[in-house]
C-alpha cells in the first residue's frame, strides 16, 4: 500500500506541491482541487462501506487511474489553455482518491499490532513522501533552466508513474488472509452488505468519538490551499518551488520517523505518548505560524508581480531565500506530526478492520470538505493575512477535542487479536469502552493458544 501511494498519492502531491500543479496560473488548478475535494469529501464517508463490500485490493486499483487521468489532463491545458478537462478530471480524482485513501486507513492502523502502529504509520508515511520527494526532484531538474509551466513531458512521465500504481495495488493481500508476525490475524472478515454498511456509515454522525475529532479532521489539510498557493507558489520562482518541494516532503519523511519513535516508546503508557505528542506537535505549529505571519506581512500578492520585496526569490539568492526556504521545510515537518497524531489516533478508537474503514473514510471526508473550502478561497482575491489567521486558528480550536480524546486512552487490558475480533457487541467497541461483551466461543475461536493463556489472567474483563 505504501508503494501504491508512493506512485499515485507521492506523485499528485509533488505536483500540487508546486502550486497550480505547475502552472504559472494557479486560477484552473485552484478551482480542480475545490471539485476534487468536494467529491472527495463525499467518497471517503461512503469509502468506509464501498472498501467494506469490494474489498482492498480492486477498489485501490481503480482508484489509481483517477490520478492518471486527472494528471494527464494538464497535457491538454497546455496544449489548448482550455482548463475544463482538468476541472472536470479534478471531480473524477476526488471520487477515486476519497476510496483510495479509506483502503490505506484500513490498511496502516488496522493491519498492525497496537505495540506498532506508530512505527508502521511512520514507514507508510516514509514511503508515501518519498512519492513527493522523487516527484519533485523531476520538475526541478527538468526545469531548472526553463521559465514557464512545466512541460507535457514531465505530466507524461508522472502519468506513467500513476498507471504503474494502480497494477501494484493488484499485489494487495486481502485482510483475511494478512498474519502478524506473532501468529494472530490482522482481522477476520465476516460477509458485509451495501444496506448495512450504509446504515453503518449513517451511524457516525452521532459518533461520540468522531463528533469530537471534527475540528481536527476540518483541520487537517485546510492549510495546504495557503501553503502551496499563497506561499510557495506566490513569492518564489518556478524552480525554487521545485527545490522547496524536496525540502517539504524531505522534512515529512524526517518527522514522520523522529514521531514513531515517541508513539511508540514502550517504557511509556499510550496516554503519555500521545499528549506528549500532541504537545510536540501544538508548540511546534504555532511557531510555524509566528515565522509565517512574519514572511507575510511582506507581501500582499504573488506569482510575477509580487510585491514581495526584490520580487521573486530564487533558491541561489542564499540571503533572500535562507529563511523563508527554511520556514517551508519546517511547515512540512509540523504537517507530517499533525497527520500522523490523527491517524494514530484513530488507531486507537477500535482494532476492527470494518470500523477502522468506516472511521478513516469519515475522517477523509471532513479532513475533504476542509480542503475544498480551503482550495476555493485560495481561488477567490481574499487577503493572504485573513487566509494565514484563518489556518492558524482552526489548528488552535483543534487541539483541545485532540488532547481531550487522547486523554482517554488506556493501554489496551485485552490482546489485540482479541479486540481485532468481528463478533464484538458494538459498533464502537474499543479502548474507550468501559466493559466488553464477548461470545466465550466465538472469542476463543479467534484466540491463538498463547492468548487463550493470557485469558486465564484475565477472567475478571472476560465476561
Amino acid at each position: 500500500m505504501s508503494f501504491v501511494c508512493f506512485l499515485c498519492p507521492g506523485m499528485f502531491n509533488a505536483l500540487n506541491g508546486l502550486g497550480g500543479a505547475g502552472q504559472l496560473d494557479t486560477y484552473t488548478t485552484n478551482i480542480a482541487n475545490t471539485a476534487l475535494y468536494a467529491t472527495f469529501c463525499v467518497f471517503s464517508i461512503a469509502g468506509g462501506g464501498i472498501v467494506n463490500v469490494f474489498g482492498v485490493r480492486y477498489t485501490t486499483s481503480l482508484s489509481c487511474l483517477t490520478y492518471a487521468l486527472y494528471t494527464g489532463s494538464y497535457i491538454y491545458y497546455n496544449n489548448t489553455d482550455n482548463g475544463t478537462l482538468t476541472i472536470v478530471a479534478g471531480g473524477i480524482l476526488g471520487i477515486g482518491a476519497g476510496i483510495l485513501w479509506t483502503a490505506q486507513g484500513v490498511v496502516m492502523v488496522s493491519y498492525p499490532a497496537d505495540a506498532e502502529k506508530g512505527k508502521y504509520i511512520s514507514i507508510f508515511w516514509v514511503i508515501f513522501n518519498l512519492g513527493g520527494l522523487v516527484g519533485g526532484i523531476l520538475p526541478f531538474a527538468i526545469n531548472f533552466y526553463h521559465s514557464g509551466s512545466l512541460t507535457d513531458s514531465v505530466y507524461a512521465l508522472f502519468v506513467i508513474f500513476e498507471c504503474a500504481g494502480a497494477v501494484a495495488a493488484m499485489f494487495l493481500i486481502p485482510p483475511a488472509r494478512v498474519v502478524r508476525d506473532d501468529g494472530s490475524h490482522a482481522t477476520i472478515v465476516v460477509a458485509t452488505s451495501s444496506h448495512r454498511e450504509w446504515f453503518e456509515v449513517l451511524k457516525l454522525f452521532k459518533n461520540k468519538w468522531m463528533l469530537l475529532l471534527l475540528p481536527m479532521s476540518f483541520t487537517s489539510n485546510f492549510f495546504y490551499g495557503y501553503q502551496f498557493s499563497q506561499y510557495n507558489a506566490a513569492i518564489f520562482t518556478l524552480r525554487t518551488r521545485g527545490f522547496n518541494n524536496l525540502m517539504y516532503w524531505t522534512s515529512q519523511i524526517i518527522g514522520s520517523y523522529a514521531l514513531s519513535l515517541l508513539l511508540d516508546f514502550s517504557r511509556w503508557s499510550r496516554r503519555r505518548r500521545g499528549l506528549c505528542a500532541v504537545a510536540c506537535m501544538a508548540v511546534s505549529f504555532n511557531i510555524v505560524w509566528v515565522g509565517t505571519f512574519i514572511i507575510q506581512r511582506r507581501y500582499t500578492k504573488g506569482g510575477e508581480n509580487t510585491d514581495y520585496p526584490g520580487g521573486p526569490i530564487d533558491f541561489l539568492e542564499t540571503s533572500r531565500a535562507s529563511a523563508p526556504v527554511t520556514l517551508y521545510f519546517f511547515t512540512g515537518m509540523v504537517d507530517a506530526w499533525y497527520q500522523n497524531i490523527a491517524y494514530w489516533i484513530i488507531g486507537a478508537l477500535t482494532g476492527d478492520a470494518h470500523i477502522t474503514a468506516r472511521y478513516v473514510g469519515f475522517y477523509k471526508g471532513i479532513q475533504s470538505l476542509g480542503a475544498a473550502i480551503s482550495w476555493q478561497i485560495s481561488a477567490q482575491e481574499i487577503h493572504y493575512m485573513h487566509q494565514l489567521i484563518g489556518n492558524w486558528a482552526l489548528l488552535v480550536i483543534s487541539l483541545p477535542t485532540m488532547v481531550y480524546t487522547v486523554m482517554q486512552i488506556e493501554d489496551r487490558a485485552l490482546d489485540d487479536r482479541l479486540l481485532s475480533s468481528p463478533y464484538t457487541q458494538h459498533n464502537d467497541s474499543s479502548i474507550f469502552n468501559d466493559h466488553f461483551e464477548w461470545s466465550a466461543l466465538s472469542a476463543a475461536a479467534a484466540m491463538s493458544p498463547e492468548a487463550l493463556k493470557k485469558q486465564k489472567i484475565h477472567e475478571d474483563i472476560i465476561l
